[in-house]
C-alpha cells in the first residue's frame, strides 16, 4: 500500500467481529487504509466458523489480540487509538460506553463508525441478519436467506459513513491549520460519530420487494416467463431477458410462454444454452451451486 491509495496515511483501529464490520474494514484496507484489528482472546467467531472467508476479509490488515476487559487492554487500546483516525465497532451502545468508548474517541478527535442492530430507543436490542430481513419481508416463511443483506450493505453503508467521517475530519483539520492552531488533528473538537443501523439496511435492502418488483410474481420474482430459471438436461439457467428486445427475440427462438420455454430449456444441457446465448447476444447464465 502507498499514499497514492485514497485512504493512504489513514489509521484504522477495528474492534469489530463478526460480519459487517469485517466487510467494512476489508473495503477501507482495499482503498488504502492501515488496518489495525483488535480481538478479544477468543478471536473473531467469523475466524472459527469461516476461516478461509476470515482470511479473504483480513488480509493486509495487523491483527493484535487485546482483552478489553482489563485496565491493561484498555491501555493498550487508548494508545492505539492516539494514533488513528477511526475506529470501528459493531457492539451495542450500552457495550461501548462500558468501555469508555465515547469518551476515548472525544479524547483523541477520531472518527467513529459504529455499527447498531436498531436505531433509537431500541439500539441495545439484540439481533441478527435473519431478525432483520424478517423484519422487513425479505424471507420466504420456511426458507433461509442464501445471502445475508442487511450484514453485507450494512458493511457497504459502514466504508460508506467512514468516508464521510474521514471528509469531515479533513475539513476540520484544514479548518484548525488555517486558524493556526498547534493541534492539525483537531483533536480539541471531539469525535465524529456515524452510526450505521443493520435493520435500516434491511429496510433499504427490502425498496424492491416492498415495491412489488422482486416478490413472488413480480417482475423479478418469477411474474414473466423472460426473468427466471429453468432446468436443463444436467442442470439449470438463469434467463434474464427482461428488456423487451431481449423479450421478443427469445420468443422468436424459443416461444413467448412459461411452459414453452421449460420445454426448450428442459430439452439441451446447459453448455448447448450457454453458446446459444453467446449467438443470440441474449443475458442466459449457468446456475452456479456452491
Amino acid at each position: 500500500m502507498t499514499d497514492a491509495q485514497p485512504l493512504g496515511g489513514i489509521t484504522v483501529v477495528s474492534l469489530a467481529i463478526n460480519l459487517p464490520g469485517p466487510l467494512a474494514a476489508a473495503r477501507l484496507c482495499a482503498l488504502g487504509a492501515r488496518v489495525i484489528k483488535v480481538e478479544p482472546p477468543t478471536g473473531d467467531p467469523l475466524n472459527l466458523m469461516f476461516p478461509d472467508y476470515y482470511q479473504e476479509l483480513t488480509a493486509g490488515q495487523e491483527i493484535r489480540t487485546i482483552d478489553l476487559k482489563d485496565t491493561e487492554g484498555i491501555e493498550q487500546l487508548r494508545t492505539l487509538m492516539a494514533e488513528a483516525d477511526l475506529l470501528l465497532t459493531s457492539m451495542r451502545p450500552r457495550a461501548a460506553a462500558a468501555l469508555g468508548l465515547p469518551e476515548l474517541v472525544d479524547e483523541h478527535g477520531l472518527v467513529h463508525v459504529e455499527i447498531v442492530g436498531f436505531a433509537g430507543d431500541r439500539a441495545d436490542v439484540p439481533g441478527h441478519d435473519l431478525t432483520y430481513q424478517a423484519a422487513h419481508s425479505t424471507l420466504l416463511p420456511g426458507t433461509m436467506p442464501t445471502v445475508p443483506v442487511a450484514d453485507v450493505l450494512g458493511g457497504e453503508h459502514a466504508a460508506f459513513q467512514a468516508l464521510a467521517g474521514l471528509h469531515e475530519l479533513e475539513t476540520r483539520r484544514t479548518a484548525a491549520q488555517g486558524a493556526g492552531d498547534q493541534d492539525p488533528h483537531g483533536r480539541h473538537d471531539g469525535g465524529i460519530v456515524r452510526r450505521v443501523v443493520l435493520d435500516e439496511a434491511a429496510a433499504w435492502a427490502a425498496g424492491p420487494a416492498r415495491h412489488g418488483m422482486s416478490t413472488p410474481g413480480g417482475p423479478l420474482g418469477g411474474g414473466t416467463p423472460f426473468y427466471r430459471t429453468y432446468s436443463t438436461t444436467d442442470g439449470h439457467v438463469a434467463i434474464a431477458c427482461l428488456e423487451p428486445h431481449f423479450a421478443k427475440a427469445l420468443a422468436s427462438l424459443l416461444g413467448s410462454e412459461h411452459e414453452e420455454l421449460e420445454r426448450a430449456f428442459a430439452a439441451e444441457p446447459t453448455a448447448h444454452w450457454i453458446d446459444f446465448a453467446a449467438e443470440y447476444d441474449l443475458p442466459i447464465e449457468r446456475v452456479a451451486l456452491g
